[in-house]
């Protein structure tokens, strides 16, 4: 019995220490809402394209100005999701929405991605078109590494998925605009389904 006290004690203050080092409380849901507004913009931006560019890849003026605002709307409601989703399941778990942990998870996060981002809009605004579904998905994917550290790990699992997308996307851009889907789409849907039943649904 003493051992068994003993063990339980150790995994008691383990739990802890990971608790107040990291941010647990990211919504599975919200990685599947993500995917679902993924698909749909891709949904938009397909028709869009098809519609009124005769199917073609060069996009220019309005079109190109559309397709940006759908991004920026996709990217608008994932992370109003991931917001509300999170900070409700961190009142449901008791755990601060703002603290330390969550602080190193947003700085880890937000370096690789707005690096991205902005490398991102430069090569656009020179005309550049061809490697953009690649490189959102490798800064995406190197993001979710980095912030994994201090959030729960198994998300950098996703993270690397979306970097061999995105080398894949690099290597055919052709298919960069369906690899963009799996990635952004399909993979959230998944990982975030996984994530859900994993860590939100009480057992």
């Amino acid at each position: 019995m003493s051992n068994e006290n003993y063990l339980k004690d150790i995994s008691e203050i383990k739990n802890l220490m990971n608790k107040s080092s990291r941010f647990i409380s990211l919504s599975g849901l919200s990685g599947i809402l993500a995917g679902i507004y993924a698909l749909i913009g891709a949904a938009l931006t397909y028709w869009l394209v098809t519609t009124y560019n005769n199917g073609t890849l060069i996009i220019e003026g309005w079109i190109f100005r559309t397709v940006m605002l759908i991004l920026f709307l996709v990217a608008a409601f994932s992370i109003v999701t991931g917001i509300l989703l999170t900070t409700r399941k961190a009142k449901q778990n008791g755990e601060k929405i703002w603290d330390n942990s969550s602080r190193r998870l947003l700085f880890n996060f937000l370096i690789p991605l707005v690096a991205g981002g902005l490398y991102i809009l430069i090569i656009l605004s020179q005309g550049k078109y061809g490697q953009t579904s690649g490189l959102m998905l490798i800064f995406y994917g190197l993001a979710l590494v980095s912030a994994s550290k201090y959030s729960i790990g198994d998300i950098k699992y996703l993270g690397f998925i979306q970097i061999v997308l995105g080398l894949v996307a690099a290597l055919y851009p052709g298919y960069g605009f369906w690899l963009w889907i799996i990635g952004f789409g399909i993979m959230h849907i998944i990982y975030g389904s996984w994530m859900h039943f994993k860590y939100d649904v009480k057992k």
